[in-house]
C-alpha cells in the first residue's frame, strides 16, 4: 500500500501523474490520511482545484481508498518528524511514519526527510 499526499491524489484523479508515479500506483493499493479529504474540500471551496465532491465518479474513486484516521497515535508521531511544514503535510507524513507505509509525494521538504518512508520507483 502507498500513502498518497493531497497533490498526488489530485494528479491521479486528473490523470496528470508522471510515468514513474503512474507505474508506482499501478502496483499498489492506495491510502490517504483523513486530512487529505479536508484539503480536497478546502481547495475546491477556495477555487484552487476543480473537483466536485458530489460528483458520483469522484465519490466512487475516493471510496476505493483506504483512509487512515487522525488519531492520538498519529498526533504523537508528529514529534518524530525531522522537518517542519504545514500541519496537513505533517499529519500526512506522520501517518506514513506511524503505519510504516511509503508516502508518495513531490513535496521537497518531506522528500528530504530521513525518517518518513518514501515511495521509490
Amino acid at each position: 500500500m502507498l500513502n498518497l499526499d493531497t497533490h498526488i491524489l489530485i494528479f491521479a484523479l486528473e490523470g496528470s501523474l508522471s510515468l514513474k508515479e503512474r507505474k508506482l500506483l499501478e502496483k499498489e493499493s492506495w491510502g490517504i490520511s483523513a486530512i487529505v479529504l479536508w484539503e480536497l474540500a478546502k481547495l475546491s471551496e477556495l477555487g484552487r482545484i476543480e473537483m466536485d465532491l458530489e460528483d458520483p465518479e469522484v465519490l466512487r474513486a475516493l471510496s476505493k481508498l483506504h483512509v487512515w484516521p487522525i488519531d492520538l497515535d498519529v498526533c504523537r508521531t508528529l514529534k518524530k518528524l525531522d522537518f517542519n511544514s504545514d500541519p496537513a503535510d505533517e499529519l500526512i507524513a506522520a501517518t506514513s511514519l506511524l503505519h510504516k507505509v511509503p508516502l508518495l509525494t513531490r513535496d521537497r521538504k518531506i522528500k528530504r526527510s530521513k525518517r518518513v518512508p518514501l515511495a521509490k520507483g
